[in-house]
């Protein structure tokens, strides 16, 4: 929760660490400054005094104060000898910068919720760039979208070398195509039914303050939820994967538009064809070879083993979750938005001058 703070006016904000501890900053501001600030939660401190300490440090700082300015006022505050456990003066000027309204929180959005559609691999990349302008112009409110596909293809990062990371000779034998997605990250190998992939797109101001690997873990915190709904205990690995016990579930990639609304994409696997895709992918094979497994290994199946449920079951548990802790509305995709999509593949995602821009 947040509240703008007016000059003269009160101030509240409220921030959750990534597998850490919450951060509340309150107080007040005149002529164009703090005059008094509070910072409480459940994080530990010491010595005591500290948190004293920090809330004076607040004291006369610009209601337009940027983050790094706020971290420099409250390490100057506290000195280095104070020891912070499951909390940062990162997270303390996060939660400042939202109490004065410079940043938003999840609840203060309703957010457009579309389950998946089978489209061609090449539309869902396309409709990503789509989305994003339309959450960007203010014509979609913040969105998330799953994918459903019909062909099997390769979906490469936008800065990824197809020649690379693609066995041509491979791709065309088992009938894979090549597609570059907006996103960065690495390469997702995708035939129908074995991963589940989804797309949020938020402004932001959902993620004004943190760092990229930071805002990777504040976007992800949601699924780890949906995923323990459906019996899958995981974490998020930095920079951008989210594993469970027995290993790597999924990775994550990202795009942020110049007025900083961000592109969020994630993969999950969940039943693929391991020896299709090590022939396919010429990482796959390090990656396989690594592990000891090139031969033995037919499926990676991390989803399908540990839920035991159907694909389309586990889709239908993290739409439901995700609803459950957010403010949400169901949504389809407009005709004016397949349009636009449409009119990117054949322009742009379906031509080699985009899918080979990297050489």
């Amino acid at each position: 929760m947040t509240g703008p703070a007016l000059d003269g006016n009160s101030f509240r904000g409220e921030y959750k660490v990534p597998g850490g501890k919450f951060v509340r900053a309150e107080g007040t501001t005149r002529g164009g400054v703090i005059t008094q600030a509070s910072v409480s939660g459940d994080f530990f401190i010491e010595p005591e005094d500290a948190l004293f300490d920090l809330n004076a440090a607040l004291v006369g700082a610009p209601v337009d104060a940027g983050v790094s300015e706020l971290v420099q006022r409250l390490a100057h505050g506290v000195g280095d000898d104070a020891q912070l456990f499951g909390f940062g003066l990162h997270d303390v000027a996060v939660a400042v910068r939202r109490g004065l309204g410079a940043s938003s929180a999840w609840e203060e959005w309703t957010f457009d919720v579309i389950g998946p559609r089978v489209l061609p691999a090449a539309m869902h990349v396309a409709m990503d760039e789509v989305i994003a302008a339309e959450v960007s112009s203010g014509r979609r409110p913040p969105t998330l979208r799953f994918w459903d596909w019909d062909d099997a293809v390769v979906v490469i990062g936008s800065f990824q070398s197809v020649r690379n990371e693609v066995d041509e000779h491979a791709a065309r034998r088992h009938h894979v195509g090549v597609v570059r997605r907006v996103t960065g990250g690495g390469a997702m190998f995708m035939e129908p039914g074995n991963c589940v992939t989804y797309s949020l797109v938020v402004p932001g101001s959902l993620v004004t303050g943190l760092s990229y690997e930071a805002s990777y873990a504040y976007l992800d915190q949601w699924v780890l939820g949906a995923l323990a709904s459906v019996g899958v205990v995981a974490k998020f690995v930095p920079m951008n994967d989210i594993a469970s016990e027995a290993g790597k579930i999924g990775g994550a990639a990202q795009r942020r538009l110049t007025d900083g609304t961000v592109l969020h994409h994630v993969t999950m696997s969940y039943d693929i064809d391991a020896v299709k895709m090590n022939e396919v992918l010429r990482i796959g094979r390090e990656k396989l070879s690594d592990k000891g497994i090139r031969s033995a290994v037919k499926r990676v199946d991390p989803m399908r083993s540990q839920t035991g449920l159907p694909r389309e079951a586990v889709i239908d548990a993290f739409i439901r979750h995700f609803m459950t802790v957010n403010r949400c509305r169901l949504s389809d995709y407009t005709a004016d938005e397949l349009g636009m999509a449409q009119h990117l593949v054949e322009t742009k995602f379906g031509t080699d001058e985009w899918t080979r821009r990297v050489a």
